[in-house]
């Protein structure tokens, strides 16, 4: 063996200087053979020696890397903070005309888990796919990269969910799509659950460019063939076709929920969802569609002594133990389902105390949460209220870790828009890639950007004035007082009708989706020169 190397683990821990090499930075192997080179030249180890021991350190370094799945020292994740990137217009989506039908308005937005698919849903019941383009000539790849990332075109429509009726209760059942989320792929097809208040379908979206003729006893056109005109046995062969999307629904998830479906949330275990309504929370498997489970339920006995409702919940991306769920009081319920069966008892609670400098009418309305995100590596909670943003660390409940203003200026405004119905606004938050930014939407087509490392914000307009290809976002400001500068715009300028309530961020890339009204915009970030 090597009587030095007692010698070596017995002295004190390695400490990086000015003089470690470019290895420090790149990898562990890197570090444990500049560590090793040192210090058996100062014990005077051989060369041979020396070499030896370097392969079996790197090699036992790699194997254990592998074996605890760590990840590469280069990152997939290209993403960067939202303060430190230029956002440059890449596409419009919809229809040009003023006139908004208002079928066309978009409900949901959603990226699927390599973000090569982006997937809306309109108040029309109908669901849109579109498909990142694939470079496959190097050459125009090249070109491509400088001018922008692959483009999104049309890849599936179809009709999701149709208008119905309830005749028991008498009520109108709308097509609205409230909800979209994918499921991970494992085979060729796509898998996507969409809802609307009441009913849940998972829909296979797969391709095919093939189709089988020569069959007996029915002609190509799929037309019955008379017996007398069969006069030889063929076998039946595939023939290559047009290449056709087909999207079917697979599974029904109906009857199960009283009150209007407001979120829908996969399970990392990729067998179970759950879909939340005003009141309860419903824990279902995606193979079995006449039966659910009951996990959550805060209907109170005397409806006169209902107090808050459920806004949204969402599983955590790694433990499919757990959940959170939002309410209209402010507060955010993390729920272990080891725990009981009815998850009525909470985990943890996550709730702010009320400032009383800042208490008024509209507290509990303004307070209440629309949208909650878990971040990708679970550890982090984003909340949606009406004036914020609030980041929140599972290991602390008392108060939120980063709080970002996303419309402070509209504090003074709250009566007029309790008047015009838009204190009710439903507005969704996002993360990046990589957790270090967070977009939400705003009035006037203004949506938000904050990048948790720099804490600095960023306010972009999605405007067809801007549709110039790559032409670069230009910041936004509102002015509250008097005076304002000239790129400033005023509070009582804002357009409440021109709203951002739903956004997605691809989740390996600089590349965002923004809803508004019947329109869908692509930005992205801003290419080298």
């Amino acid at each position: 063996m090597l009587p030095w190397l007692d010698q070596v683990s017995s002295r004190r821990a390695w400490t990086p200087n000015s003089t470690s090499p470019p290895a420090f930075r790149r990898s562990p192997e890197g570090v444990a053979a500049w560590w090793l080179k040192e210090e058996l030249a100062m014990l005077g180890g051989p060369a041979q020696l020396y070499s030896n021991a370097i392969n079996s350190v790197q090699n036992t370094l790699t194997n254990c890397r592998n074996m605890l799945s760590f990840p590469a020292a280069k990152h997939t994740v290209k993403t960067e903070g939202a303060g430190e990137t230029s956002w440059c217009f890449s596409q419009l989506k919809g229809t040009v005309e003023e006139d908004v039908t208002e079928a066309d308005i978009i409900s949901t937005v959603d990226f699927n888990h390599d973000g090569e698919l982006l997937a809306t849903g309109d108040k029309g019941g109908r669901v849109v796919i579109f498909q990142r383009e694939d470079l496959f000539d190097q050459q125009q790849q090249q070109q491509q990269q400088q001018q922008a990332r692959g483009e999104y075109n049309v890849y599936s429509t179809f009709q999701s969910h149709e208008p119905e009726f309830d005749y028991l209760k008498s009520l109108e059942i709308e097509e609205k799509i409230n909800k979209i989320k994918w499921l991970p792929r494992h085979n060729n097809a796509h898998f996507l659950l969409s809802t609307n208040d009441k009913t849940i379908k998972l829909w296979k979206v797969s391709e095919r460019d093939r189709r089988w003729t020569g069959f007996n006893l029915k002609d190509d056109d799929g037309l019955i063939r008379e017996n007398n005109s069969i006069q030889s046995l063929r076998i039946p062969h595939s023939t290559p076709m047009e290449l056709m999307v087909e999207a079917s629904p697979r599974r029904i998830f109906a009857n199960a929920h009283t009150y209007h479906i407001n979120s829908i949330s996969v399970n990392s275990d990729v067998e179970t969802y759950i879909s939340a309504d005003d009141l309860r929370i419903n824990l279902w498997h995606l193979g079995i569609t006449d039966q659910s489970f009951n996990i959550v339920d805060i209907k109170p006995a005397n409806m006169e002594e209902l107090t808050e409702v459920i806004t949204a919940a969402e599983f955590h991306p790694k433990q499919c133990n757990l959940f959170v769920y939002s309410s209209s009081k402010g507060t955010i319920r993390l729920c272990d389902m080891r725990a009981a069966a009815l998850c009525d008892q909470h985990a943890r609670i996550f709730e702010e105390p009320e400032d009383p400098s800042n208490r008024s009418f509209f507290s509990e309305i303004i307070s209440s949460i629309s949208d909650v995100k878990f971040s990708h590596s679970g550890r982090y909670l984003i909340s949606r209220d009406y004036l914020s943003v609030k980041v929140w660390d599972l290991h602390m409940d008392s108060t939120p870790v980063e709080t970002f203003q996303v419309h402070e200026y509209l504090r003074s405004k709250l009566c007029s828009l309790y008047e015009n119905d838009c204190i009710f606004d439903k507005f969704e938050c996002v993360w990046n890639g990589n957790d270090s930014a967070i977009m939400t939407g705003s009035y006037n087509n203004f949506f938000r950007m904050f990048d948790r490392t720099s804490k600095r914000d960023l306010t972009l307009e999605a405007s067809k004035e801007n549709m110039k290809p790559l032409q670069v976002l230009k910041p936004r400001k509102v002015c509250t007082g008097t005076k304002r500068k000239k790129d400033e715009m005023s509070v009582d300028s804002l357009d409440f009708n021109r709203k951002i309530l739903h956004t997605a961020w691809h989740p390996k890339e600089n590349i965002i989706a923004v809803a508004a009204t019947n329109n869908l915009y692509i930005f992205q970030e801003k290419p080298p020169s």
